[in-house]
């Protein structure tokens, strides 16, 4: 049995993407803890259900100060010098920096680290003086952190690329692609299709999401296929990317999208939907497409990394060019206009959840990489 320690950046993160890879640890037979910044007590209590303790660490997510980043380093350390772990995995920048260097300062004999994403700081860099200024500082403090690590996994191909690229990482780290954070395909079973058009996006409503493109070839939708609906779901934000409130109070008035804010549960708008649609510009491998997947939709998503990984193009779904509502537009016409179509491509998106994202798989290919199987 080993003792292994997982510092997440956003609570709810440990139950909605880590919630089946922290089970399999304890299906092995080992002691797990958690951290996160947040005082949550569902988490707390869903994490307590599963027999793994919970801590907060609290941590400024956005931006950087530099006390504040001390403060967190400081405390993360503390914790796992009176944990005593035997393993240590961390994934988002700051508990991957901080969480790797305080294990080390730990003396935690092994020490990994999952990149889920790159975010707004890879995202566009050549477009503005700030872009390029928060790539370098995200950059120099991966570099920092990975010094550290033992392991380290990336969702796609692009992702370990550039890190290679850039330096980022030792020549000599292992390093390893997994499936994203896989979908439990029983969770998400397959849902009829509605016999209408009716589109639907999941995520945090950020422009580098590719959301203003989703909601211009929406309004170009209207025009030829009245019928058909277009839905958003998932959460303002802060992010410098983030879309204002009133402007999608706007898109509402206009008649074009249907915004349904932050829910708990999207499986009922995945069984509303007929065409699941996500205009990133990069990603890790969105868990939102898996379920999408999974619950048997056709999926249009762009020639990004992270996002090309999940559509065989003309197969399961089609693929779009970044940043282009044209493009997309056409995309969304060709499958508004064929029920069987979206019907074969669903069938597919299925077929391929199972065989490639299923979660038990993903999971177990970490868990023998971390040297954790019985």
């Amino acid at each position: 049995m080993s003792k292994i320690v997982v510092i997440a950046g956003l609570a709810e993160s440990l139950i909605r993407f880590r919630g089946d890879l922290l089970d399999a640890m304890r299906a092995n037979g080992h002691e797990v803890t958690a951290i996160a910044p947040e005082q949550d007590d569902s988490v707390r209590e869903r994490l307590a259900e599963k027999g793994i303790t919970y801590h907060v660490v609290p941590m400024v997510r956005a931006g950087l100060n530099p006390l504040a980043d001390l403060r967190y380093l400081l405390k993360l350390s503390w914790y796992l010098r009176r944990l005593k772990p035997d393993v240590v995995l961390a994934y988002t920048i700051k508990p991957v920096v901080y969480g790797l260097f305080a294990a080390r300062l730990a003396r935690v004999q092994r020490r990994y680290a999952l990149i889920t994403g790159l975010g707004y700081a890879f995202t566009d860099v050549e477009t503005s003086f700030s872009r390029r200024l928060v790539n370098r500082i995200a950059s120099g403090l991966y570099r920092f952190g990975l010094h550290f690590a033992d392991g380290l996994f990336f969702q796609n191909p692009d992702d370990r690329q550039l890190f290679k690229n850039q330096g980022l990482v030792k020549t000599d780290l292992p390093t390893w692609i997994v499936n994203g954070s896989g979908v439990d395909t029983k969770s998400f079973p397959v849902q009829p299709l509605p016999p209408q058009p009716s589109f639907l996006f999941v995520g945090r409503l950020l422009r580098d999401k590719g959301v203003i493109e989703y909601v211009e070839a929406a309004r170009t939708l209207k025009t030829t296929f009245p019928q058909a609906t277009f839905h958003l779901v998932g959460p303002l934000d802060s992010n410098p990317s983030g879309i204002n409130a009133g402007i999608v109070a706007n898109w509402e008035k206009e008649r074009i999208i249907r915004y349904h804010g932050s829910v708990s549960d999207v499986k009922p708008y995945l069984a509303a939907c007929s065409v699941f649609v996500l205009p990133s510009y990069r990603e890790g491998t969105p868990r939102s497409v898996l379920e999408a997947m999974s619950s048997g939709r056709a999926i249009i998503t762009t020639d990004a990394p992270g996002c090309r990984e999940t559509v065989q193009n003309g197969i399961n779904g089609m693929l779009v060019k970044p940043r282009d509502s044209a493009d997309l537009a056409k995309a969304m016409t060709c499958l508004a206009g064929s029920s069987d179509l979206r019907e074969q491509m669903g069938r597919t998106s299925r077929k391929l959840a199972e065989e490639k994202y299923d979660v038990h798989q993903v999971n177990t290919f970490m868990i023998e990489k971390m040297q954790l199987h019985n």
